[in-house]
């Protein structure tokens, strides 16, 4: 269960009762035929791997409608269940080093939504930035931005990081120029036999 939700079966447990909280009117909103466990399962797996509705459906022997049902009634659910676990900006300490990386949320490739296409992953989605702890901890998630934007851009937007000083973080290539820790970029010169280029080590 762990490798398709990336939870354990504890973790998912402690998730449907704190769903079960966030229901005020007490209606049960998923597909009696799944239950709350199994469609909470089900929604995770599908925001996890992006697994295509008909595949999950033929997994747990029911329709592909069931499964939107699921899909549908527990992803807002969860999203205000987990709403107070999200880190933001505010949590972030000076004093403490951090590694930002970019990553993007695949989504529908909508026909009339060309900004959401990214290049660099060659399908369409939302650009999110994670900053963690050099132990990995989790410290930070932005607001979503269109996919086509690069990480450098993404993370200049997000509002909330202005008061912060970022020159202790730790970025890759994608943040060069953003007045962080990040890798040299090799620079690109003509060959002298004019064939070509050739590269320019830094320390050259």
């Amino acid at each position: 269960m762990h490798h398709t939700t990336g939870l354990a079966r504890e973790d998912i447990m402690d998730l449907c009762a704190m769903i079960h909280r966030e229901i005020d009117d007490g209606r049960k909103m998923w597909p009696p035929v799944l239950g709350l466990f199994r469609s909470v399962v089900v929604a995770l797996t599908y925001l996890r791997r992006n697994r295509i509705q008909a595949e999950l459906a033929e997994a747990y022997e029911v329709s592909q409608p069931t499964i939107s049902r699921a899909v549908a009634a527990i992803t807002p659910l969860l999203g205000e269940a987990l709403e107070v676990y999200v880190p933001t900006a505010d949590d972030l300490d000076d004093q403490t080093q951090y590694i930002v990386d970019g990553t993007l949320l695949p989504c529908w490739s909508w026909a009339d939504h060309p900004e959401l296409y990214s290049g660099k992953h060659e399908t369409t989605g939302m650009n999110v930035q994670v900053a963690c702890t050099l132990s990995g901890a989790l410290a930070w998630i932005s607001d979503p931005i269109d996919g086509s934007r690069h990480d450098r851009h993404c993370l200049a937007e997000s509002a909330a990081l202005r008061e912060v000083e970022p020159r202790t973080w730790i970025g890759d290539k994608g943040y060069v120029g953003a007045d962080m820790i990040t890798p040299i970029k090799k620079t690109r010169l003509p060959r002298p036999d004019g064939l070509g280029e050739r590269i320019q080590h830094p320390d050259k």
